[in-house]
């Protein structure tokens, strides 16, 4: 085992027997596994593409499979070693839809080799040893390398296929919401095929601005199909202490998951909570109509341990970002979609009957807790309502800056930055939030500005579109690039969705920006180098340091 994809590897050195994470050494080899046998598959799915040819159980089966591979989605062997079984059988399924779309076009369908030609093992350890040849050394660590162009190139591509693995967080919300783009589907495999062959350094920089360029198309996606299905978020006070009476704590991100809950729990006397990046829900009309979605209850996912264990409900995971369940409440937890863990019941489909029995055996809360609120549902139309506000207190000098604090949260030391930065931020400008990051500082008043408040939260990390849009909004009516804006972004990265949303940002061309804790232990110093010069992009140093240089 070797795996550097997110910012907690251990150390700084690459987790090698069991990851920070909580992922064994046999999940993380077969997930390691099931990427290269995906390879395979967009082989064909790319040829067949390109002579028009597509199958949407194959998409569907590509972007579930890639969510799985995510950090803190599954952690199951069994599931995911099911999962590499099934893509062989897909990949054939892709080959004979590119030789029946060749025969159909008049040409020859060519032989491919590499991933597309590679069969299972019949025997779980024999699985694990195919795994095995996939690892990445542990001497590709950038900390070690010098001036060695294959473990450059290494890295790069793994950049690329990172990148790729947050796009698929994405396309698969977009996909539980019935929302399909076979056009981002067909630049998955464009770019998993590219990379089976060699490239340069310079050309895997190149996807790696193409994977931002797809990220942006399927975010923008996903903000429609939320839209379409919730309505536009609206700002909503969201209540952070329970209410007397049996309970259920949705987590995750997936907003389809909690809805048909919700359906299901109607007028059976269940109040439901948001937990971690699921608190935006509130905003949205057709989930905040029904009256028993009660409140937020806890904090970010790296909270879940203690949040679920004095929960006195059941709990259900959606998506990512589960973390390794105490027993205390193991068998009231349940998983639901791409997500799992060993010995955690998992829902298969939206039947949430055993998460609803549990909740009505579980005790409940005894009585209601204080009435205090947060505000959130300020998504793009709801800030760009307001937007002659904003831009008159900008051209009067009343609005001096906005600051983008946001992103992931995670347990590594030095994340107290975010709070402390978002508490220096001077009271003549506005904070814009997202993701879980923003539990670092966002029960605190910050107060108002010119009518506003000056938090501002725009949603999960799922809505990153939101500051995209207010961003370009903010352009077009100043008349200049959003580099010209008075606008600084500090973002708090931890996983794969995060380095798709970084890849978008530099495929926009945006500058400045600031990054950590820690920067991506998968990026070499020769890159890192290079989008410093290009980007200016930074880690970050001090709350004081920084907030001096974005102000001056």
């Amino acid at each position: 085992m070797f795996c550097y994809q997110c910012e907690q590897t251990s150390q700084g050195q690459g987790c090698q027997v069991i990851g920070v994470c909580g992922k064994d050494e046999n999940t993380a080899t077969l997930q390691d596994l099931l990427i290269h046998a995906l390879k395979g598959v967009s082989q064909y799915a790319h040829r067949a593409g390109q002579l028009g040819a597509s199958d949407p159980e194959i998409d569907a089966f590509v972007i579930e499979s890639i969510f799985a591979t995510l950090t803190n989605v599954n952690f199951d062997e069994d599931r995911v070693a099911e999962l590499v079984y099934e893509a062989a059988q897909v990949r054939d399924r892709a080959r004979a839809l590119y030789t029946a779309a060749a025969v159909n076009a008049g040409v020859a369908a060519l032989p491919l080799s590499g991933p597309a030609a590679w069969q299972p093992a019949a025997t779980r350890e024999a699985l694990l040893a195919q795994g095995r040849e996939q690892l990445i050394p542990a001497s590709y660590l950038t900390g070690n390398l010098v001036n060695n162009d294959n473990k450059e190139i290494k890295n790069l591509e793994e950049l690329v296929v990172y990148g790729l693995k947050g796009v698929a967080a994405y396309a698969y919300h977009a996909m539980m919401l019935g929302s399909s783009a076979p056009a981002a589907y067909a630049t998955v495999y464009e770019i998993l095929s590219a990379l089976t062959e060699p490239h340069t350094a310079e050309e895997l920089l190149g996807l790696a601005l193409k994977v931002g360029e797809l990220n942006y198309a399927v975010i923008e996606q996903l903000d429609h199909a939320h839209t379409e299905t919730f309505g536009a978020p609206t700002p909503a006070a969201v209540r952070l202490h329970p209410l007397k009476g049996k309970a259920i704590l949705v987590s995750g991100h997936d907003l389809h998951d909690l809805y048909q809950l919700l359906l299901q729990t109607d007028g059976l006397g269940i109040n439901i909570y948001t937990h971690g990046e699921m608190l935006p829900a509130h905003g949205y009309p057709k989930l905040k109509a029904f009256k028993h979605l009660a409140g937020n209850y806890g904090g970010a996912w790296i909270d879940q341990a203690q949040d679920f264990d004095a929960f006195p409900g059941s709990i259900l995971m959606t998506s990512n970002c589960i973390q390794q369940p105490k027993p205390s409440y193991t068998k009231r937890l349940f998983t639901a979609g791409a997500v799992a863990w060993p010995g955690v019941e998992h829902i298969a489909g939206t039947d949430f009957a055993p998460v609803i029995a549990a909740a009505l055996a579980a005790p409940g809360f005894a009585e209601d807790g204080p009435a205090d609120s947060i505000t959130t549902g300020f998504g793009h139309n709801a800030v760009l309502s307001v937007a002659g506000t904003v831009i008159d207190a900008v051209k009067t000098g009343a609005l001096r800056r906005f600051f983008l604090i946001g992103g992931c949260d995670g347990a590594r030391s030095g994340r107290s930055y975010y709070t402390e930065l978002a508490e220096q931020v001077p009271q003549d400008c506005i904070i814009l939030t997202l993701a879980c990051g923003k539990y670092r500082f966002n029960k605190q008043d910050f107060g108002t500005l010119g009518g506003l408040p000056r938090l501002l939260d725009l949603g999960q990390c799922n809505d990153a579109y939101s500051a995209l849009k207010i961003a370009q909004a903010l352009a077009a009516a100043f008349e200049c690039g959003v580099n010209d804006l008075p606008l600084s972004l500090v973002l708090s990265w931890y996983e794969q969705k995060a380095v798709a949303i970084l890849l978008t940002l530099l495929w926009m061309g945006v500058r400045n920006i600031r990054i950590g804790p820690t920067l991506p232990a998968f990026l070499s110093p020769a890159v890192l180098k290079l989008l410093n010069e290009n980007y200016n992009l930074m880690p970050i140093t001090t709350p004081e340091a920084d907030l001096a240089a974005m102000l001056g």
